[in-house]
């Protein structure tokens, strides 16, 4: 797997870049402003994009502009970015550009490297992964949209794991039910959320974009 990491911070981005070559991985470049992270993907083409959210010259959203830009100049490019803070708008303004191949964790999950790697796959592979703690927050704050009452304690909890970007596997194991049962609340979960079947979106990612949305 080809890498390239975008961090301001020089002993975070080498820290990284070091605990990535250990597992194996080819961190083709690093880079420490935006600008100089889109010449690098633009350059050797990575498998998968590692920004982080606040960087140069304001240290706001600069790396989430730098990932939407990634992203249009490469259709597809799977991108996985770190935050040192839960921030939804920064959130929802990446997922928001598109579905597959996007990822969004909290920087302490790094620190857990079987988790990150797991979620670093993920998104490498098409898939997705969001931090457990945005989960959680966006469950706590999306009161306003009433599609979020109509799902049982169940199917919220099967969702909180799909936002997650467990497959249903994954999450049957997580809950300890068989997937048969996972398979029928998701089911249930895309009905109660109004996601048919005909979208040409993954439901299982708009089905979290609809309380990303509901943040405002």
């Amino acid at each position: 797997m080809r890498i390239v990491i975008a961090e301001d911070d020089p002993l975070l981005r080498e820290g990284l870049a070091l605990l990535l070559r250990a597992e194996g991985l080819d961190v083709v470049a690093t880079a420490g402003t935006p600008d100089d992270a889109l010449a690098a993907i633009g350059e050797h083409h990575p498998d998968v994009a590692v920004l982080d959210v606040r960087m140069p010259p304001t240290h706001t959203d600069e790396g989430i502009r730098a990932a939407v830009e990634a992203r249009r100049r490469v259709p597809g490019l799977p991108v996985l970015v770190l935050s040192a803070y839960v921030e939804q708008s920064f959130a929802r303004d990446l997922l928001g550009g598109g579905v597959g191949g996007l990822g969004y964790l909290l920087k302490e999950r790094v620190g857990r490297v079987e988790e990150f790697l797991d979620a670093l796959h993920r998104v490498a592979g098409g898939g997705t992964a969001i931090d457990p703690e945005v989960v959680a927050q966006l469950f706590t704050r999306s009161h306003r949209d009433t599609r979020l009452e109509r799902l049982s304690p169940r199917e919220r909890d099967v969702l909180a794991l799909m936002a997650e970007g467990l497959g249903n596997g994954a999450i049957a194991e997580r809950l300890v039910v068989t997937e048969g049962a996972v398979h029928k609340h998701i089911r249930s979960i895309f009905a109660k959320l109004d996601l048919s079947p005909a979208d040409r979106t993954d439901r299982r990612v708009a089905a979290v974009l609809r309380y990303l949305e509901d943040r405002g």
